[in-house]
């Protein structure tokens, strides 16, 4: 069964950053949302094992599978291998998956974060790619593929030596087009010109692009009064050939409604509209600020209890606006339930699961620095 992207729901929604509610999922707003996006017309749903302290996909089922015909939905979750301590993990992950999710298989599975280094080559090691292969030979998984956070040229390799590939789910967006680090560019590039569906995740960069400096924000408005800025940014991956689905990790109604709105009315940017985004581009690129996407990989490891990414936002706020003291009493209220940066031991495990690759361990002595009085 192939891939038909063009047939395939334009605006997927992510379940990684799901709304709260007294420091748990809040069901029944999330109920509401999976009500709204299916009634417009919408039906790709994306979680993974990790997402939410291994919540989400539960969640999914209590909000979706319980609620609604399975053929009405399609759902895409993930497997570990950092989960994973030895090539037996697959099939015991994979059933917990069924059963946390309430299926009998998955729309879409993919191997989780892939990379250069250990996470590729323990996918490798664990016989990963057979096996996804001989799952959807038993009819458990209907699309195979996997997401990327690795180099160009790992990802041309691996589609060298693994054609079981169906698609491939990469960071995508205009601040990281071309972004050494990241190389959304080059990515996107490779699995077009080999017609490889792409499933595009990060278009807003974590909110990033959708709360941009008011200057850059006033860049967009005076062309388009009336449109968010987190449009501009869905816009510019849904232009794009060969996108299959765009995921948005939602995580209010206000956030739902306005990208629905998005597309639902959608239309791909002009060569002006091009002109502008690249502008805004070049401004951010003179603004000294940490391309975190708050996905918080590198919380859950973290031996001081660190809310890395909210001290990285506080360490952006205090770049922008060394004068402001809003920064540091940010911090001081962050610290009462979490650890303070200074009780970094530098072990490095965040900066392993980091898919931006973030010198994390200076980060957090520049957050001491500056932060802590």
């Amino acid at each position: 069964m192939s891939i038909d992207i063009k047939t395939m729901p334009k605006l997927g929604f992510g379940l990684m950053r799901l709304p709260q509610k007294d420091g748990e999922i809040d069901m029944e707003q999330l109920k509401e949302m999976v009500d709204t996006y299916l009634e417009s017309g919408f039906h790709y749903f994306d979680t993974a094992y990790v997402y939410h302290g291994g919540k989400s996909e539960t969640a999914i089922k209590e909000a979706l599978v319980k609620r609604h015909p399975r053929d009405s939905f399609y759902l895409a979750t993930k497997l570990p291998v950092w989960a994973m301590k030895g090539p037996e993990d697959k099939d015991r992950i994979f059933q917990e998956q069924l059963d946390k999710c309430g299926v009998d298989y998955f729309d879409f599975y993919l191997l989780h974060s892939i990379e250069d280094g250990s996470k590729y080559n323990l996918y490798k090691e664990y016989g990963c790619y057979r096996w996804g292969a001989e799952k959807k030979k038993e009819g458990k998984i209907r699309h195979f593929g996997f997401s990327f956070h690795g180099t160009p040229e790992l990802l041309e390799r691996i589609l060298d030596e693994q054609p079981e590939i169906e698609f491939v789910q990469i960071q995508l967006n205009y601040a990281d087009w071309n972004n050494p680090l990241v190389q959304s560019g080059r990515l996107y590039e490779i699995l077009h010109r080999r017609n490889i569906p792409i499933i595009v995740m990060e278009p807003v960069k974590g909110g990033t692009l959708a709360n941009l400096q008011p200057e850059l924000e006033q860049m967009f408005k005076a062309e388009e009064p009336d449109a968010s800025t987190a449009s501009w940014a869905l816009r510019f991956v849904g232009s794009l050939d060969g996108v299959a689905t765009i995921l948005s990790g939602m995580s209010s109604e206000e956030q739902m409604k306005d990208n629905l709105n998005t597309f639902r009315n959608f239309h791909p940017l002009t060569e002006r509209e091009r002109q502008i985004i690249d502008a805004v581009v070049k401004k951010m690129q003179d603004m000294p600020l940490v391309a975190c996407t708050s996905c918080r990989y590198c919380c859950d490891g973290c031996p001081a209890g660190i809310s890395i990414p909210d001290v990285i936002k506080a360490i952006n706020t205090s770049r922008l606006y060394p004068k402001d003291r809003r920064p540091i009493l940010f911090y001081r209220n962050l610290v009462t339930d979490s650890g303070k940066a200074s009780g970094c031991i530098g072990c490095g495990q965040c900066e392993g699961v980091c898919p931006q690759h973030l010198p994390i361990i200076e980060l957090m002595k520049e957050a001491a620095e500056k932060l802590e009085e």
